[in-house]
């Protein structure tokens, strides 16, 4: 009977022979983890700010219905009424469409302003990464080509 020969104590050799620096990947994870906590706290604000338009709209809306609901002399008070609300109701979306938006674009900024900040922090990175291995191995790192410009 033909027997399969067992690698695992092989693999388990080389890999040992071979030293592998963690702190490199150790760092990148600390640096992921509070990229991840900077953007939760942006969405988080920015949930909540959203929130507070959105029940002000709402206890104006209902303010503004409380008036049209008042009782009225005559039938064409109603109308009146009716018409106010209307405008008011169209104003207050016009300015609670405008909070909205001025929250989406303080979202997007920030979002750019992390993305920026990260793609430094990933550079930075991955340039100590190439000296610590480059000093590993024992040679000075040379200097990174420049791109073409397209």
């Amino acid at each position: 009977m033909i027997k399969t020969t067992d690698y695992t104590k092989a693999m388990q050799d080389m890999l040992a022979n071979m030293p592998v620096d963690t702190s490199s990947m150790n760092e990148t994870f600390r640096t992921q983890a509070a990229l991840g906590e900077k953007m939760a706290r942006v969405a988080l604000q920015a949930a909540e700010r959203s929130t507070e338009i959105s029940a002000q709209w709402a206890k104006d809306s209902i303010s503004r219905m409380g008036e049209m609901m008042t009782q009225k002399d005559q039938p064409a008070d109603y109308a009146k009424a009716m018409s106010d609300f209307a405008a008011a109701a169209a104003e207050l979306a016009s300015e609670h469409m405008a909070a909205y938006a001025e929250v989406a674009k303080k979202v997007q900024m920030d979002t750019v302003d992390l993305m920026l900040s990260a793609g430094r922090d990933v550079t930075k990175d991955a340039q100590n990464a190439a000296t610590n291995v480059a000093a590993s191995v024992g040679r000075k790192p040379e200097a990174a080509p420049k791109a073409d410009k397209v």
